[in-house]
């Protein structure tokens, strides 16, 4: 069995460019597909799979993924980086896939089977003010979620459109508001909802360090299922503070694209949940590796699942989820009917759970020419140019 053919797939049926590698092998009717979405750079990614992947991987054996993955890894000589490894991505799923066509079975079965029937989700509640965002958690409360991400005025609190002096245009907040405003508004969700519904907070790297600390100190009470990227992946001592000050729940690693840095987050138990963005660490292959390495330290994997993610990458992220014992929560958008037309077999939201079908392989499948009525927009990003007040650059 050799591989014929590797190409990028471009489309943005929600308007997010996704990106989607298909694999061909000189089996009829056999190939894979895998999630390969950096839609901050998504030609990038695709002309490092059309260029340098496809010549490099054509004419080999797609069932040596393991072996293929470091091939990838290694060729360019420099390593890692979201480009390389989402390109990488793309490919590794497709060669999961194709393993799953192979044997007639889902993925979650070539990973040891399922530990669960499905994966609990969050969602994400956002608004104005309190009230507006406890409408949103109320009704996701009733349409059966069983945990909510909550937000106000987006990461960072800033309302509106992209704003700024003529010097320094960006997209401005002001870090000291919204850590207070922060507060204010879980004192208000949880002594609506009460104690039983989990509730969770992204920081999103808004906050100086010690201002992080604060904040994870002050959410205490309130029993957050956990507080999300707390910190800029450089900031890792400053975890060690967060640690010794509280006991919320921490949540890191959408931005890792090197294993350097989780490995002491890790080892020390510096964090309770994972949350590596699959295809940016490389796919299913590292993943299901870090996944088994966590589950020695005690720590639970939560996959980043944004609208970002095509649904071949949700459905990656849920055959995981499926086959570690040490998952711990799914993030999850909503599933347009654009997406499912484009994407058959996408994985149903069902209340507060994931569930993933017994098709072989991912069990989802890509419609080329619905794809291609999404075609997608590349240009400048906005909303990662976060300014403070004075205009200082900060982490998106």
């Amino acid at each position: 069995m050799r591989i014929t053919g590797v190409r990028a797939i471009l489309t943005a049926p929600e308007g997010i460019a996704l990106i989607v590698v298909r694999v061909d092998t000189d089996q009829p009717g056999l190939y894979g597909l895998g999630c390969a979405t950096f839609t901050q750079r998504p030609t990038l990614v695709s002309r490092a799979v059309d260029e340098y992947l496809a010549p490099l991987l054509i004419g080999r054996d797609p069932r040596n993924s393991e072996d293929l993955w470091h091939l990838m890894s290694v060729n360019s000589y420099w390593r890692t980086g979201p480009v390389l490894n989402n390109a990488i991505s793309g490919v590794d799923m497709a060669l999961w896939d194709i393993k799953g066509k192979i044997a007639g079975m889902p993925v979650y079965d070539l990973l040891g089977g399922k530990c669960r029937e499905a994966a609990m989700v969050y969602r994400h509640a956002d608004g104005r003010d309190p009230d507006e965002v406890l409408d949103a958690v109320r009704g996701y409360r009733e349409a059966g979620v069983l945990a909510v991400r909550c937000q106000m005025g987006g990461y960072g609190g800033r309302v509106g459109s992209i704003v700024g002096s003529d010097a320094f245009p960006g997209a401005y907040y002001d870090p000291d508001r919204y850590a207070r405003a922060t507060i204010e508004l879980f004192d208000h969700v949880r002594a609506a909802v009460g104690p039983d519904l989990h509730l969770l907070h992204d920081i999103h790297e808004r906050l100086a360090p010690i201002a992080a600390v604060g904040l994870a100190r002050a959410l205490e009470p309130h029993r957050l299922f956990f507080l999300e990227d707390a910190l800029p992946p450089d900031q890792l001592e400053w975890f060690r503070r967060i640690r010794e000050g509280c006991a919320t729940p921490l949540a890191m690693g959408e931005l890792h694209t090197n294993p350097v840095e989780w490995r002491t987050l890790i080892a020390e138990r510096l964090i309770d949940f994972i949350r590596a963005h699959v295809s940016a660490i490389g796919g299913v292959t590292p993943a299901r590796k870090l996944a088994a390495l966590c589950e020695s330290f005690g720590v639970r994997t939560a996959w980043h699942g944004p609208g970002d993610v095509s649904p071949i990458g949700h459905a990656a992220n849920l055959h995981l989820d499926l086959a570690c014992h040490n998952f711990g929560i799914q993030e999850v958008p909503g599933f347009s009917d654009a997406l499912r037309e484009v994407f058959p077999g996408t994985p149903e939201l069902r209340g507060g759970f994931l569930w993933a079908n017994d098709g072989p392989g991912w069990g989802v499948d890509l419609d080329e020419a619905a794809a291609a009525r999404y075609p997608i927009t590349a240009g400048v990003v906005g909303w990662t140019q976060a300014r403070w007040p004075d205009g200082t650059l900060w982490t998106p």
